[in-house]
């Protein structure tokens, strides 16, 4: 079953998810024709595969660790730390532990959203 996207004020709950991560799944928290929210959830080891995006994104990081690869360089984000990935740029997630992550994507006008919002290639 889809969730439903939050609308225009309707106020958003991004609390970490605690107990429930373990049985948590990632999710669209909204779209509109320039900006994309999701909840990113990872288990401990799980992967996204190197990919980019066509827009600027950022990864807040809501809970547990991960590691985020990206064109000749490495960071591990922990609760309350936030990466700015730029358009384009090629990138891969790995999480230490279990996790939850804010994905915010930025899109530039005329581009479509959503699932046609990334591409996907190998990390120089």
């Amino acid at each position: 079953m889809a969730l439903p996207h939050a609308q225009p004020g309707q106020p958003i709950d991004i609390s970490p998810l605690g107990p429930g991560l373990a049985h948590a799944a990632s999710h669209a928290i909204l779209k509109t024709q320039a900006l994309e929210l999701m909840r990113i959830v990872l288990k401990r080891g799980a992967e996204l595969p190197a990919h980019s995006v066509y827009g600027e994104c950022t990864l807040l990081c809501l809970e547990g660790a991960v590691t985020i690869q990206a064109e000749g360089t490495s960071c591990e984000l922990r609760p309350n730390h936030i990466v700015l990935l730029p358009a384009l740029q090629m990138h891969a997630v790995r999480a230490l532990e279990d996790a939850s992550l804010l994905l915010t994507i930025q899109l530039p006008p005329g581009l479509p959203g959503s699932q046609s919002s990334t591409t996907s290639k190998e990390l120089p």
